[in-house]
C-alpha cells in the first residue's frame, strides 16, 4: 500500500497555515474579566492602606508639618538636615552594621545546618521540624523571653561560676547590647534561610557526589568544589533577602533594649517612629523616604536575582 507524502510546497503551506492558526489563537487569548473583578478589592485596599499614605508622606517630607495643623513648604531642607544630624547618622550606621553582621551569621549557621540535616543521620526529618519552630513565634515574644534570660538567668549563672564579665546584664552595656540583638535576631531568622538552603542542597544530583567519591574527593573538597558552586544562587538569594529584612528590624530591638542603652542600639525604624510622636513628622517622613528608596533598590536587586536563579 502506497502512502503519499506532501510535496515541499504543500508542507510549507501546512506549516504556514498552522502558524497562522496558532498566532490567531494567541491573539484571541484574553484575560477573563472575572479575574480583574476579584483583583479590584485588593487593589483598592492596597491603594488606600499603602500607596496613598506613602504618597502623602513623601509630600509632607517637603514641608514643616508636625502631623496636623498648618504647614508650609520648605523644599529640601529636611533632607539636607539629615546629612548633619548625629542621631540619624548613628541610627543608619548601627542598622547597616547590624544587618551585615546578622546576615553573615544567619547564613553561615543556616548553611552548616542544611549540610548536616541533609546528610545521612538519624532523625533528620524530626530535627528539621525542630529547627524551624522559631520562625513561627512572634518576634516581640522572643525578645521579651530573651530579655529575661539576658537580664536575670545569664547574670545569675555567670555569677555562680565566677565569670564576672557576664555577671551584669549585657543589655545594659553599650558595647555588648548589639551582640545580644544579633543573637536573638539570628535565632529567629535561621529557620527561613535553612529551608532555602535545604532545598538548594537537595537539588544537587547525588550522582555528582558519587563520582567525586570514586575520584577520591574528601567531604571538605566536595563541599568546597561541588556543593558551594551549585547552591551559589541560593546563597545570593538568602543574602539579599536577609539583608533587606534585617534593615527593617524593629520589634526585637524594642523588646530587648528599646534602643538603649542611650541610643546605642536605635535603628532607623525606631528613629522614624519616635519622631512621629515628638513633633518631627515632616523631618522623619524625609528620613522614611530615604529609607524607603534604599529598601526599594535592595528589593529590585532581590527580584533580579530570584528571576535569574536558574542561571547560577
Amino acid at each position: 500500500m502506497a502512502i503519499s507524502t506532501p510535496t515541499l510546497p504543500e508542507a510549507r503551506g501546512v506549516a504556514s497555515s498552522t502558524a497562522q492558526v496558532s498566532g490567531t489563537t494567541k491573539r484571541k487569548r484574553r484575560v477573563d474579566p472575572m479575574f480583574h473583578l476579584f483583583l479590584l478589592p485588593t487593589l483598592i485596599l492596597f491603594t488606600l492602606a499603602i500607596t496613598l499614605p506613602a504618597g502623602m508622606g513623601i509630600f509632607y517630607s517637603f514641608t514643616d508639618s508636625i502631623g496636623f495643623g498648618e504647614w508650609s513648604f520648605v523644599g529640601l531642607t529636611n533632607y539636607a538636615a539629615m546629612l548633619t544630624d548625629p542621631a540619624i547618622l548613628t541610627s543608619y550606621w548601627f542598622t547597616i552594621g547590624f544587618a551585615l553582621v546578622t546576615v553573615i551569621t544567619v547564613n553561615v549557621i543556616a548553611f552548616l545546618l542544611a549540610i548536616t540535616l541533609t546528610s545521612r543521620i538519624r532523625g533528620k526529618i524530626a530535627l528539621r521540624a525542630v529547627f524551624v519552630l522559631p520562625m513561627v513565634v512572634s518576634g516581640i515574644i522572643i525578645a521579651f523571653v530573651f530579655n529575661f534570660l539576658f537580664s536575670n538567668s545569664l547574670p545569675a549563672f555567670a555569677e555562680s561560676i565566677g565569670f564576672t564579665p557576664l555577671a551584669s546584664s549585657v543589655l545594659s552595656n553599650p558595647d555588648l547590647a548589639w551582640i545580644a540583638i544579633v543573637v536573638v535576631t539570628a535565632w529567629q531568622a535561621v529557620p527561613s534561610a535553612l529551608l532555602i538552603y535545604i532545598a538548594g542542597v537537595l537539588s544537587v544530583p547525588g550522582d555528582v557526589y558519587e563520582a567525586a567519591s570514586l575520584d577520591g574527593a574528601s567531604p571538605w573538597k566536595q563541599l568546597r568544589l561541588i556543593t558551594l558552586p551549585l547552591v551559589a544562587g541560593y546563597v545570593l538569594i538568602n543574602l539579599v533577602i536577609g539583608f533587606k529584612n534585617f534593615l527593617n528590624t524593629y520589634d526585637i530591638i524594642v523588646g530587648l533594649t528599646d534602643g538603649g542603652p542611650g541610643t546605642s542600639t536605635r535603628s532607623v525604624a525606631m528613629t522614624i517612629f519616635s519622631g512621629f510622636s515628638s513633633g518631627d513628622y515632616a523631618y522623619q517622613m524625609a528620613n522614611a523616604t530615604v529609607f524607603f528608596l534604599i529598601a526599594l533598590v535592595i528589593a529590585l536587586i532581590q527580584l533580579r536575582i530570584t528571576r535569574g536563579k536558574a542561571t547560577f
